[in-house]
């Protein structure tokens, strides 16, 4: 595209403040949690497991999350220009999500973000092979539509991206549905992301209807894809993913990644790396390949970067790395 256009990218998701707890594979068993999955609860359930994850395991760290944001985040502090549309409420919450966006290279939707009402919050439990388990309350993010999209950004901007989060909240599944065939009519790329496993094994015909005839680039993970396909042979797989994407990023977690760049596949190798915290790693590798591929790099070059910036971040607590860490990573 284009080097005029304002914004490398535009986004809208489920604005999120993260709160990490370490935690035993024996807790998951002790609640009934299902490991390794988002499950959405409503207010009074997850304050319940707060209440207890703090009696048994103390906070390990709070941080802005969400999806999408840790996407535009990570592109932002590699250098790359964003907008971002969230819905927040006004509470001290939201107010700490907004300061958690990082500098100025993010815009957002400020005319219409704040509502009355509780601002999305995700319990984080981090069991010891690094996975995450999410518990979410969506708040008043599960409120978001299509008055909160700003589509004179989304045309200005390079990408438009999906995050496949909010195909569970009617509204805010046909707001993304309505910017893709604004975008696509305007000749805006178009990329998405499963975003997590259970968005494919309960919510997978909502995938299915934003996805549509299909998104210019997608980003998902092994599992998801296998899900998505209702397979379990990668190849077939990674061939049907083919046909709904023009372009496609499949992270394999300590097997690195593989990439269709619209002609060939392009294997990405791992960096080998302790992992002790893989919450936010897929958001850093769409952040970072968005940033590279957005900004000159071709497909295996963004791929590289992509890999050693999320190999960095399962290395720390949090979904997002400090601006000092982007920067080394690309230096």
């Amino acid at each position: 595209m284009s080097q005029e256009k304002k914004y490398d990218v535009y986004a809208v998701g489920n604005a999120l403040v993260d709160k990490e707890f370490e935690v035993s594979d024996a807790f998951f068993a002790a609640h009934g949690i299902e490991k390794g999955l988002m499950t959405l609860v409503e207010g009074d359930e997850q304050a319940r497991l707060v209440e207890l994850l703090m009696a048994e395991h103390g906070l390990k760290k709070r941080a802005g999350g969400g999806s999408a944001a840790n996407t535009l985040y990570a592109l932002s502090q590699f250098g790359g220009r964003a907008f971002y549309s969230c819905k927040l409420g006004n509470d001290e919450t939201g107010d700490f999500f907004l300061s958690q966006l990082g500098d100025q290279n993010i815009e957002t939707n400020t005319a219409s973000q704040r509502a009355d009402g509780a601002s999305g919050r995700c319990v984080v439990m981090i069991s010891p092979d690094a996975e995450r388990t999410m518990h979410t309350h969506l708040g008043v993010s599960g409120s978001i539509d299509s008055s909160d999209l700003d589509l004179n950004a989304a045309d200005q901007a390079k990408y438009i991206y999906l995050e496949g989060y909010l195909v569970t909240s009617p509204s805010a599944r046909a707001a993304i549905i309505e910017l893709k065939e604004y975008a696509q009519n305007r000749g805006v790329n178009t990329a998405m992301t499963f975003s997590d496993p259970s968005m494919l094994e309960y919510f997978r015909d909502n995938i299915n209807e934003v996805l549509g005839t299909g998104v210019d680039l997608l980003f998902c993970n092994e599992r998801e894809l296998r899900l998505w396909a209702q397979t379990d042979d990668f190849e077939t797989a990674f061939t049907k993913a083919q046909g709904f994407a023009k372009k496609l990023v499949v992270t394999l977690g300590a097997k690195g990644a593989l990439l269709f760049d619209g002609q060939r596949r392009i294997p990405i190798a791992p960096n080998a790396v302790n992992a002790i915290d893989t919450n936010g790693a897929g958001d850093m590798f769409a952040g970072a390949f968005l940033y590279g591929i957005t900004n000159g790099m071709d497909f295996e070059t963004a791929g590289n970067l992509a890999s050693l910036a999320s190999a960095k971040v399962v290395s720390n607590f949090g979904p997002r790395l400090t601006p000092e860490e982007h920067a080394a990573i690309l230096s």
